[in-house]
């Protein structure tokens, strides 16, 4: 196995959180039961993905406020929030709340666009508004001057007994600077940069055309466009994002479940999907020294320094219970990283 040129610096897990719709506490308790398993194994970050209108995760703000009060250490953060189903101002004011409670804690992950299937929720979501929505990345600036403390309304002072502010309260000093953006071009990704963000690149991208499938190189490169717009330059932050599943101490009866998995979802990495172009990259399968010496051969990895697996979806708690301790215990020092205690 190769040596890491860099030190992987910082861990990171996310989940999707999944739950029987006859029986939602139960899955939500697993994702909160993960989340604390994370912080005893040390890992820097658990992010929290949106699935809504699905049996996964529809309120990580909720799911964060409760893990700020069963850890004490670990960041929490989202990836993403789609800014198309929220008000800015709203999530502005939840998202503060969240951070005061964790103490500093708190990490957005956003991303604009409409929202996924829009023309079935567009009644639902937006009845008087649809065709007035901005869904650009002026949703993300007005979040981002909010959370910064600019003014929400024109009046602060007293009327009779109650007191008000001219912005968004809590005021949660940090938080602006802790927000990342979730890019999937080229130009998501300079736009990021020139705005300061952070970047957050995924297992999917879109390709520049239909014979565009070399994920890694396309990965790289847009870390490289992100990194000449970004202030900090190579210093900016970038995280990336992979299904990365060690084996290393799981049963036969779980390999063959992880590898029955990865091969239904492999044959859409062959080319980019849809009218979209997306292209999604290979999940990585097997030991953490296999695993690693993938990593360390893919492009995207050797850009950055911090890292968030993404746990497989509708997987069982000890499933996760086996890949999370693998990942920290023998995969993360593998890719020269040390657990946070």
């Amino acid at each position: 196995m190769p040596p890491a040129s860099v030190p992987l610096r910082k861990l990171g897990l996310l989940t999707i959180g999944s739950f029987d719709g006859a029986d939602p506490r139960a899955g939500h308790e697993s994702t909160l039961g993960v989340i604390e398993l994370g912080e005893r194994l040390g890992f820097d970050g658990a992010r929290l993905r949106h699935r809504h209108l699905q049996y996964g995760i529809s309120s990580p703000v909720a799911v964060m406020a409760a893990a700020t009060q069963r850890t004490s250490r670990i960041e929490l953060g989202t990836a993403v929030t789609p800014l198309g189903w929220e008000n800015p101002l709203r999530l502005a004011e939840d998202l503060a709340t969240v951070d005061v409670l964790s103490g500093g804690r708190i990490n957005p992950g956003v991303s604009v666009g409409p929202p996924m299937r829009f023309a079935d929720v567009r009644d639902a979501l937006y009845p008087d508004t649809a065709d007035a929505e901005d869904f650009t990345y002026e949703r993300v600036r007005r979040l981002v001057a909010l959370i910064r403390g600019e003014p929400a309304s024109p009046f602060s002072g007293r009327v009779g007994i109650e007191e008000f502010s001219d912005r968004v309260q809590p005021h949660s000093p940090g938080l602006a600077d802790r927000i990342w953006y979730g890019a999937a071009s080229p130009g998501s990704a300079r736009w990021a940069g020139e705005q300061g963000l952070s970047l957050l690149t995924s297992s999917v991208l879109k390709a520049p055309g239909p014979d565009a499938t070399d994920f890694a190189a396309l990965q790289a490169a847009q870390i490289e466009t992100f990194r000449a717009a970004h202030p900090a330059g190579e210093q900016a932050r970038v995280s990336q994002g992979l299904v990365v599943i060690p084996t290393d101490t799981a049963t036969a009866q779980q390999r063959a479940k992880y590898a029955a998995y990865v091969d239904a979802r492999t044959p859409r990495t062959a080319r980019p999907q849809g009218p979209a172009s997306m292209l999604f990259a290979p999940d990585v399968l097997g030991s953490s020294e296999q695993v690693a010496e993938t990593l360390y051969a893919h492009a995207g990895f050797r850009a950055v320094d911090e890292v968030v697996f993404a746990l497989p979806f509708g997987f069982e708690h000890a499933d996760y219970v086996q890949i999370l301790t693998d990942t920290a215990t023998r995969l993360g020092p593998a890719l020269g990283w040390s657990p946070r205690t």
